[in-house]
């Protein structure tokens, strides 16, 4: 059975308390035993956590028992001890089939109950021949023992939350201190050109109309920023990303897209190739949105001699958008991160933008059911978005 990440943490956590082992020890010689482990229990899994084996039994840590073919399930339940100093002559296990299936003869198992009252767990022993076991003394050990492993797991546990609480306020810290100091930096140079602009209206209202042109370019900049902010402000605090899903014939309007940042970016070649005609159930203005940002992105980053190519089409009950271009490839390191918010302000500080292009295309992406994928070598940079058409 394959063991699920749950599995893999407590057999980690049992791990890293120093005692059990001087405990399951102590087990052994207090009993008589030759078999002792810490096991997990669940309504699905029994798991031997940490063992002693002076008997051959052949459990390792890690190894699994069959849930139903154990006592400790039945302990799960009523969550008491059960002690057997010889089976044969104990009127409530004599016939049990655990027992029978492991040849035992003498068996001690007391629960492992975590302080906030739920079941981690069991303390056990075993051995093929009787011990005396059912003394106060024994008994009141074992207790000891699976309260002394409680406390351990809840410590180990605590401070794993408080970890983790930690590193998400690093990482909210880092954030902000990225987002300020990009916001900051992108608005720097649009607010520059309006003030600008207005100063020299003042000073030649004459050149009014042509100024005009220049701040309206400016205060779109500004618009641009806005919005990319709202959309991460979105995606960020998880709330769901706006899409407003009619039936549209996509080709026109991603054409739009396309001659729209052609006439901008005249020295560069845009190729588009779309098969389009039928109507697919989307929000237009995010896939036009979408496709906008991965234009902007390779007219910034792919080689101004070789084409930016655009291709599109409903393939097996699957809308496929690319785009494609030149250039260097994209290495490893940063393959990963392309998605994450403000990548460029540490590898590309640089470059204009808020470095949410990106991330605002995997979140339209992930709204409309649909998957964004990068692939880059030598030959080509490509962004792949697919979505199903019936959604």
């Amino acid at each position: 059975m394959t063991e699920a990440p749950n599995s893999q943490a407590n057999l980690a956590a049992v791990a890293q308390i120093a005692v059990i082992p001087s405990i399951l020890d102590v087990v052994c010689r207090l009993t008589g035993m030759g078999f002792a482990a810490v096991a997990h229990v669940t309504e699905t899994q029994w798991l031997a956590c940490s063992v002693l084996d002076h008997i051959n039994f052949g459990l390792k840590p890690g190894g699994e028992l069959d849930l139903k073919s154990t006592i400790c399930n039945e302990i799960r339940q009523h969550r008491q001890a059960v002690i057997i100093d010889n089976v044969a002559e104990d009127p409530a296990y004599c016939g049990h089939h655990t027992p029978a299936t492991y040849g035992l003869k003498s068996y001690i198992s007391m629960p492992i109950l975590m302080p906030d009252g739920s079941f981690f767990g069991t303390l056990c022993a075993i051995d093929p021949h009787p011990h005396r076991v059912n003394t106060p003394e024994i008994v009141q050990t074992f207790k000891l023992f699976a309260e002394l492993i409680a406390f351990h797991l809840d410590a180990i546990r605590r401070l794993a939350d408080a970890k983790a609480a930690a590193d998400e306020q690093q990482g909210i810290s880092e954030l902000r201190e990225q987002f300020i100091a990009v916001l900051g930096h992108d608005l720097r140079n649009p607010v520059a050109s309006i003030d600008a602009g207005a100063t020299l209206i003042l000073k030649r209202p004459h050149m009014a109309v042509e100024i005009a042109g220049q701040i309206k370019q400016s205060a779109g900049r500004i618009s641009n920023l806005i919005e990319s902010v709202l959309d991460f402000a979105r995606g960020r605090l998880g709330g769901e990303f706006p899409v407003d899903k009619a039936q549209v014939v996509l080709g026109p309007v991603l054409t739009q897209v396309a001659s729209e940042l052609q006439r901008t970016h005249l020295d560069r070649q845009i190729e588009v190739s779309l098969d389009l005609a039928q109507p697919i159930l989307c929000d237009s203005v995010r896939l036009s949105q979408l496709l906008s940002n991965l234009l902007a992105n390779a007219l910034t980053h792919g080689a101004p001699d070789r084409p930016i190519i655009v291709l599109g089409g409903v393939r097996q009950g699957v809308f496929e958008l690319s785009v494609s271009n030149g250039g260097a490839p994209i290495q490893d390191h940063a393959l990963s991160r392309l998605f994450q918010p403000f990548f460029r302000a540490k590898v590309r500080s640089s470059q204009e933008g808020l470095g949410l292009g990106l991330f605002i295309c995997s979140e339209i992406a992930k709204a409309h059911a649909g998957t964004l994928e990068v692939s880059s070598t030598e030959a080509d940079t490509r962004f792949t978005f697919r979505m199903p058409v019936s959604v």
